[in-house]
This record gives structure tokens, sequence and C-alpha cells, in this order.
């Protein structure tokens, strides 16, 4: 099957709302169309070179776990099925089937819900200069990519492109949105990773770490945005894990690892992309999909 490369998308009948780092976002009457394209980035830059399909995977993704996790937490979609998209969004059918989504207009919350169930990444930089991560003490000895003795929160703040998010501690999270939806929301993303994590070992998968964002309709806390993808998540394969190194992932480290050996600022603009660094990236996407899924594009 012949990759379809969407790197940005302009619809003229629709409103732009704003085009993030992956996501292109419409407003289609009350509603947002959310568009999936295959921009990659990395160190909060976008990349140059996209990666073929990377938003139909993603979708793909993201649908499979809004779909299983909404008896844990209604989410934001209304449908994915192009055909039932409003008339105003039919001209571009061709761009929307399989990396699209309409869904309701939610107000997200202004932090990002990080857990952790392995310590790697700037969690595992942070312990090994503090012994803590995010304000929480852990066990003393950890290696690099250990199992954590019981998952962790850690959220951040929600920030442009092209900055940095920035870790918080739970309690100001609290200050930012209130103490009581801070506990909600902390126990509800346990609850959606403890779901995850299970689900994907018995597929060979390890989800290390994830990010989930949340959003009010109403009154009504609802998952938003995307959920367990390889955009979100760190995802390692299970029968080459060993605690003390960096693990071989199916998500964007493999891209991280090839730019950390450049002579580059990781700032714009971004380095130009090998076609063998491209391919390899979405044969790791699509790795995931399938592993997860049990089906491809």
């Amino acid at each position: 099957m012949t990759a379809q490369v969407v790197r940005e998308t302009n619809f003229p009948n629709l409103k732009l709302v704003s085009r993030g780092k992956v996501r292109d976002i419409y407003e289609v009457g009350d509603n947002l169309l959310i568009v999936t394209t295959d921009r990659m980035s990395a160190f909060d830059v976008v990349m140059d070179d996209p990666i073929p399909d990377k938003g139909k995977i993603l979708t793909k993704i993201s649908v499979f776990w809004f779909e299983r996790t909404s008896p844990i937490i209604d989410n934001h979609i209304i449908t994915v099925n192009p055909d039932e998209y409003p008339e105003a969004c039919q001209p571009y059918k061709e761009y929307l089937i399989d990396r699209s989504m309409l869904v309701h207009k939610a107000k997200p919350l202004p932090v990002e819900c990080i857990v952790r169930g392995y310590i790697s990444g700037s969690g595992w930089l942070e312990y090994r200069d503090q012994g803590s991560i995010s304000g929480i003490s852990l066990p003393e000895g950890l290696k690099e990519s250990s199992q954590l003795p019981e998952p962790i929160f850690t959220p951040s703040t929600k920030a442009d492109v092209g900055i940095h998010d920035e870790n918080i501690s739970f309690e100001d999270a609290s200050n930012i949105v209130g103490e009581d939806i801070a506990k909600e929301i902390r126990t509800i993303s346990f609850k959606i990773y403890q779901y995850g994590r299970d689900l994907a070992s018995k597929n060979g998968i390890i989800i290390a770490d994830t990010k989930f964002e949340f959003g009010f309709v109403n009154d009504n806390l609802i998952l938003i945005d995307e959920v367990l993808t390889p955009d979100s998540s760190r995802f390692w394969p299970m029968d080459e894990y060993e605690p003390g190194r960096a693990q071989k992932s199916f998500d964007k480290q493999f891209l991280r690892d090839y730019l950390n050996s450049l002579d580059w600022p990781k700032k714009p603009p971004p380095p130009k992309l090998p076609q063998e660094v491209i391919q390899i990236t979405r044969d790791k996407y699509l790795e995931a999909l399938k592993r997860l899924t049990g089906k491809g594009l």
C-alpha cells in the first residue's frame, strides 16, 4: 500500500482554529474537526520531513483507546466516519479518511496529566540529580528504565508550539485547576494508564509513561486530544526490556536518538531527515498499531 503524506491541510470552507505540532483543528458549527497530519516533532521542534501515514496510525490508535476507556470516562469523539461529518467537510473527504475526528468542543484544562510507571527521559535525569520526580521522593538505587514501585502522577504545564512544557508538582496543578479537579484527573489518569498498561502487556508492549489531556463540555469532565499513542507515550518492546539503559521503542525515541547524534542545537531550523530514519520511524509506529489493535492501516 502506497503511503499517503499529509504535512498540512488547508480547507478554505472551514475555519482553522489552530495548527499544532501535529494536528490541524477546524471549527465546524459548535464542534471541532481534528485532522492528524504526518508532521513529526522532536524536542518541541516540528521537522520539515513528515512521516508517511503517521496521522492515520495515531488516529487509529487513539480511537482504539477512546472506545475502550469510555467506561472510565467519557471522551470528545462524536464520530470518525467522514460520511457522517457536516456538509462543509465533504469536499475534503479524501484527506479526512482514517486521520480525522469530529469532536465536541471542550474547554481544555491548562495542565497535562503525565503518568509514569517506569523511570525514563526527563524523569530519570531528575531522579538521578535529586532522588525525586516532580517533588515525589523515590527509593534509592533505581536504574534508568526501572519499573517504579507504583505509578506516579507528574503533571506539567501546557506550552505553545516551540516552547517546552514545564514539569510541576501536584500542589502546583491544584493551584492551577483547583484541588478537587486535580484529584479527579489524577485518579482517572491512573485508571486509564493501568488499563492501557495491562492490555498492552498482553501484546508485548510496555507502556513506560504517557500523557493525558482533559477538558470540560458544559460541566462534564471528558478525555480529549489523543490517548496512549506513540506520540504521547513511551512504548517499549517487552521481549527486549532490560533496566539500566535506554530502551528500544515503538515511539519517536529512535528519532530523538538520531537527532542527539547530530550537532544540532534542538531549535529551528530542523535538520533534514535521511530516508532511512523516516522509514524506520514509520515502521515503529506501524508496529505499535499492529500489536495493539491486531490491525494495520
